[in-house]
């Protein structure tokens, strides 16, 4: 998770001056290196020791170092950012129907563009790898990631991979259940409680030396600090304000999809094979009067 998403997961969840400090960093991110350190303690009603203990708070040994990371992060931010469409708020109370349809798609094409910047190959190639090998594959996720590791789960089953989904209320007992010879995979966009589901889970996983591959944001967080691969989440979401996840919920789909793809090659012409095969048996009575897919078995 980036700094300025983690400023945001701290103004939102705490009740003093980190929630004070925070959103004055938010609201005045493009002029902060305009403003000494005096000043910003003034306008926050603050003082230049709090100040240090809210950098350090994001683990930063002082005001300095916390700014400097902040300000490149935001130009980083910027020059990297969607053009023409924002992440957040994609469409407005004044666009009609196909102007709505236009932002979407425009959302939806960068995020992906973005997600492919930023796959790592060899990354790809070691997760896919890990799953092939694995005797069971269980999926780690709360709403709305629960329902798209639902969908790859399904995908996995297809070619004969065992998987399941980690259900709430029984994630302990399921992570205790694993060995070295299986493998989990966390979904998480900030990836940054150890106290909550899903990453609540890593402690148990890694005593029992299963492998881990979290797909999750950009930036820095807890999850990536102990997964064995890390898949990239397009970034440009806000925690807390936004309509809806339309930007990472393409970045998330489109992973799992090129994940399972990877998987699916590995073994190309035996999971083809098995796919039709198992098409054939369990799907037989779908029908369609549209002859580009109408098939006879």
């Amino acid at each position: 998770m980036y700094l300025f998403q983690r400023i945001e997961e701290a103004a939102f969840k705490q009740n003093d001056a980190r929630r004070t400090i925070g959103e004055f960093i938010l609201e005045h991110r493009d002029h902060l290196q305009e403003l000494s350190m005096d000043e910003i303690a003034k306008r926050t009603f603050t003082s230049k020791p709090t100040l240090v203990r809210f950098a350090k708070y994001f683990d930063y040994s002082g005001w300095k170092e916390f700014m400097y990371a902040f300000t490149h992060e935001v130009a980083y931010y910027d020059e990297n950012a969607y053009e023409d469409v924002d992440p957040n708020f994609p469409f407005s109370a004044e666009d009609d129907s196909l102007q709505v349809i236009e932002h979407l798609m425009n959302l939806k094409m960068q995020s992906m563009k973005d997600t492919v910047a930023h796959i790592a190959v060899e990354d790809l190639n070691r997760a896919a790898n890990l799953i092939q090998k694995a005797e069971n594959v269980v999926i780690y996720g709360t709403s709305p990631n629960y329902y798209y590791g639902e969908l790859f789960k399904r995908n996995l089953l297809t070619i004969q991979k065992k998987a399941f989904m980690s259900k709430s209320g029984e994630n302990g007992i399921t992570s205790s259940s694993l060995s070295s010879k299986d493998c989990a995979i966390i979904l998480s966009y900030s990836g940054n409680n150890p106290d909550e589901n899903p990453t609540s889970n890593v402690k148990i996983l890694k005593r029992s030396g299963v492998p881990i591959i979290s797909i999750t944001s950009g930036g820095k967080n807890y999850l990536r600090d102990y997964s064995d691969v890390v898949l990239n989440i397009s970034s440009k979401e806000k925690l807390y304000s936004k309509i809806a996840n339309f930007a990472t919920q393409e970045s998330v789909l489109f992973l799992l999809d090129v994940l399972f793809a990877k998987i699916f090659a590995l073994n190309y012409e035996i999971n083809k094979k098995n796919k039709i095969a198992n098409s054939k048996v369990l799907e037989g009575k779908r029908q369609s009067s549209y002859k580009d897919i109408s098939e006879q078995f």
